[in-house]
């Protein structure tokens, strides 16, 4: 009678005890793949993640906001808050819902503070990107347009990018005969009344 080999118990255990689990990758592939627990997604740690921060109505709030803000190190009016906003599709600015925070975080695959941090520069490559900077630059006015002081419409907003691509910082090139609207015609004027004094 052949012998029968011993599983190694201590394998696995060590295995575990280094937060190395197996994760196989497709049902095509017989073989599996060892990863950092660290790096694998959890749906259920972002669920609990988000409680963190919500209120009894599944919302994150300014002051839930507030403390999110500060447990991954970045002011509320950073630029980064903005470019998650985005991310989550958030439909109020300030507020997260329970759908926005999960469908946003599971694209990122973040379900910790840690995971997010490391997407920063992520999140702000994502302004050098042309048409991702377009989308967030709509995003902006639609956030603008649920503010109390509303003083620009569709088309100045979208003038004002871009005179920002077009025209160089010294207004070198700016054409006082172009379709520029008058927003930004008086721009340029106080522009150049303030560098001559």
């Amino acid at each position: 009678m052949p012998v029968k080999k011993k599983r190694k118990s201590s394998g696995a255990a060590a295995a575990d005890d280094t937060g190395l689990k197996k994760c196989k990758l497709g049902r095509s592939q017989a073989s599996a793949k060892v990863i950092s627990g660290e790096e694998h997604f959890s749906s259920k740690k972002c669920l609990a993640w988000f409680y963190e921060y919500a209120g009894p109505d599944e919302v994150v709030g300014p002051e839930g906001m507030e403390k999110f803000c500060e447990d991954i190190g970045v002011e509320p009016e950073n630029i980064i808050m903005l470019v998650l906003a985005w991310k989550l599709e958030a439909e109020s600015m300030g507020f997260f819902t329970k759908e926005e925070w999960l469908k946003g975080m599971t694209s990122l695959q973040c379900d910790c503070t840690e995971k997010l941090q490391s997407k920063f520069d992520f999140l702000r490559s994502q302004l050098n990107d042309i048409s991702s900077f377009k989308n967030i630059y709509r995003y902006a006015f639609d956030f603008a347009r649920q503010s109390k002081y509303r003083v620009m419409n569709k088309d100045q907003w979208y003038n004002v990018l871009e005179f920002s691509r077009t025209v160089h910082a010294d207004l070198s090139n700016y054409d006082e005969d172009g379709a520029w609207p008058v927003l930004l015609d008086e721009f340029v004027e106080w522009q150049k009344v303030r560098q001559a004094s």
